[in-house]
């Protein structure tokens, strides 16, 4: 499938850009958290937990951090309840956005995320008005090295259920569906591959170009603004974002 490493390089500038401001653990452990009330301590019967986990494990965050986050869903006490809710909406040029958030308080997310949109040229939509533009697949990131084997790493990945395999510049890509990602996941680990980096996300169809300098400047902040934002997960979208040149 294409596509795929567009996405990667987002997820990266998303990673740098909530590591810089210090909200990337929160987050995480907030979604930590929240999987154990709903299902669970045991990884093994929570997928919800596992890929949380393997989220947390990507951005190098400290198994202490991992183990508190579990401890505080286990907790009996919390007044919390958070919720999972995604929105969708129309960014600058006829843009697509998908935004995943976890909030205790919907209607003040609501207006957050309505009130990004509306100052960065876009607007909020209602349920189902872009999802059909994107295809919600479970995706794994191998960095290519010496020691894999491709056609290898291939059938080992056939052979636990994933559904494609695609090589890019550096990096295979293994697509499954996402009720099979993380038995694909665990599948992998057994037959010792190390340092995997996935996750459940929309993956655009097709890609949108924009040429337009001030709508571009409007898509950036609006990305900015929605990631900076303590209830927003991840963000989706179909743009077609220039790649970062690498910094001498």
């Amino acid at each position: 499938m294409s596509g795929h490493s567009k996405w990667s390089n987002i997820k990266n500038r998303k990673g740098k850009q909530d590591a810089l401001k210090g909200k990337i653990f929160t987050k995480l452990a907030r979604a930590i958290t929240v999987a154990v009330r709903e299902g669970g301590a045991d990884a093994d019967y929570n997928s919800s937990l596992a890929t949380a986990i393997e989220k947390a494990k990507a951005q190098n965050m400290p198994n202490d951090n991992i183990d508190r986050a579990i401890k505080a869903g286990l907790a009996a006490a919390s007044g919390e309840n958070y919720e999972t809710i995604t929105y969708e909406g129309y960014g600058p040029s006829g843009t697509a956005f998908m935004v995943q958030c976890l909030t205790d308080n919907k209607n003040r997310t609501a207006a957050d995320i309505r009130h990004y949109f509306s100052k960065n040229n876009g607007n909020l939509g209602t349920t189902g008005c872009v999802g059909y533009l994107f295809d919600r697949k479970g995706v794994i990131f191998i960095d290519q090295n010496d020691g894999i084997d491709e056609e290898t790493l291939m059938m080992a990945a056939l052979d636990v259920g994933a559904e494609d395999f695609e090589t890019q510049d550096d990096s295979y890509e293994i697509t499954t569906a996402p009720e099979d990602f993380i038995k694909v996941l665990n599948g992998l680990k057994e037959a010792g591959y190390e340092n995997l980096k996935g996750d459940i996300m929309y993956i655009p169809q097709t890609y949108v170009k924009v040429e337009d300098e001030e709508n571009v400047k409007f898509l950036n902040r609006l990305i900015e603004s929605l990631e900076d934002s303590d209830d927003v997960q991840e963000v989706y979208h179909n743009w077609d974002e220039p790649e970062e040149e690498d910094e001498e």
